[in-house]
């Protein structure tokens, strides 16, 4: 819809402006152990970010096709955790960083466990994980979890399939050795499983896609889907974080700060949570087998918008606008996003106007935007444990609002006047807690 105003698109200028500088970095090789890789044109580079809103931001090549490669496991492993939850997903699949490169023998001495589903050897075992009586029908899963994580149908490269498969000797060995201690759940034959998923097919818009499901708690962004849950897009965040860029993960918190996982067809995104989902393309690799041009990207963005997740964030502003305490009343009024912080904030307002004996509180949320699961458990904890101490509690919200639906089991009213009406005089057949 075309607008009157100024367009205001500075992330894609930035994008742009990386594009354009960071393009002439001619360092790295582009990998050739995959005869069909080694095909890429090492001009190629595309970057691409999605933000919570579902709003897509673009530079250069990102458009253009690649197979996804070891991008491919944090998301395959999303899907298992999503079937089996993570104590019995870690019976298989260790979350220690290796230290080693991406193709290491990193197995536990005594159980043969990879160390971690980033590897090659835990993502095998990940891969393994996958239900389904055939390997068509497993692939066939794993092709429908890519496709809702980036909000399209994707498709295989049949022609790095091949490649992988008749030069994926180092793969098979690892899946025979996990086999051989009874640490792969499934035949050795399921790392062609394996071949197939890193074949697929992606963009670097997809790929951003996919990482904002991540940020966003599991849910894309663009069509609104749950594809995980929250819980699991969190599990899936730490072990990227701690071991997605393989040996060069610890230098890679250190820098930038962000989840990650790169692949050898150049492709590397990251994970700003609840902000957004970057991803970056090109060929040409490091020794670590990441992007050169996509780590100098992400780590020119992190320190640009400051977005290092061990960085303080800004100050807001105040949670409590409004306390008052009278011999047997107190009123609180809260603003803006009650999440840990703000609801611990919240309860020091509450305690400090509680009246000593009996008496009434009334908790005004009307400019509460949204509650998190911490801070509506903290706040609904406080106000039960003030019933149990003889208060009678009302919170003041919008009827149909969000914020305060998890705080139904006490008396809700649309204003601070019949609130406090309500807890002056009573109501009939309602009694001293102020339950409906």
């Amino acid at each position: 819809m075309a607008t009157d105003g100024p367009v205001l698109d500075v992330v894609t200028e930035s994008l742009v402006e990386l594009y354009e500088r960071l393009g002439a970095l001619d360092d790295g090789a582009v990998a050739d152990y995959i005869p069909q890789l080694a095909l890429a044109d090492p001009d190629t580079f595309g970057l691409s970010l999605v933000s919570m809103d579902g709003h897509r931001y673009q530079a250069g090549d990102a458009e253009m096709p690649f197979t996804v490669q070891s991008v491919s496991k944090p998301f395959v492993y999303a899907l298992v955790l999503s079937e089996f939850g993570l104590e019995e997903v870690t019976r298989w699949v260790g979350t220690e960083p290796s230290g080693e490169g991406y193709n290491a023998i990193s197995l536990e001495p005594d159980t043969g466990r990879p160390d971690n589903a980033m590897i090659n050897a835990g993502a095998i075992a990940t891969t393994a994980l996958v239900p389904g009586a055939t390997c068509e029908e497993r692939f066939e899963r794993i092709l429908d979890c890519l496709s809702r994580f980036a909000g399209r149908g994707l498709d295989v490269d049949e022609a790095v399939h091949r490649s992988e498969a008749e030069t994926g000797d180092r793969n098979r060995a690892l899946a025979y050795l996990m086999s051989s201690a009874g640490a792969l759940p499934g035949a050795p034959s399921v790392v062609d499983t394996y071949f197939r998923q890193c074949a697929v097919r992606v963009t670097t818009g997809d790929l951003a896609v996919m990482a904002a499901t991540l940020a966003n708690g599991g849910v894309n962004p663009v069509t609104g889907e749950t594809v995980v849950s929250e819980t699991v897009a969190c599990q899936v965040l730490a072990v990227m974080a701690s071991c997605g860029m393989y040996d060069a993960s610890g230098a890679w918190l250190l820098r930038v700060g962000l989840p990650a996982k790169s692949g050898v067809s150049g492709g590397l995104i990251a994970v700003s949570p609840a902000r957004f989902g970057v991803a970056v393309h090109s060929p040409p690799l490091d020794a670590s087998g990441t992007p050169v041009r996509g780590v100098a990207a992400l780590r020119e963005l992190s320190e640009r918008f400051g977005l290092h997740m061990m960085r303080h964030p800004t100050r807001s502003a105040p949670t409590v606008t409004e306390a008052d305490r009278g011999v047997r009343q107190g009123l609180v009024a809260a603003q803006g996003a009650l999440d840990f912080t703000a609801a611990e904030r919240l309860l020091h307002g509450l305690s400090d106007v509680t009246p000593q004996d009996g008496g009434w509180v009334v908790l005004d949320l009307l400019d509460v935007t949204t509650m998190d699961t911490s801070g509506a458990t903290m706040v609904a904890t406080a106000l039960a444990r003030l019933e149990e101490e003889g208060h009678r509690v009302a919170v003041v919200v919008e009827p149909r609002a969000t914020a305060g639906a998890a705080l139904t089991p006490w008396r809700r009213f649309p204003s601070r006047e019949e609130a406090v009406d309500w807890c002056e005089n009573g109501s009939a057949g309602v009694g001293g807690t102020g339950r409906t």
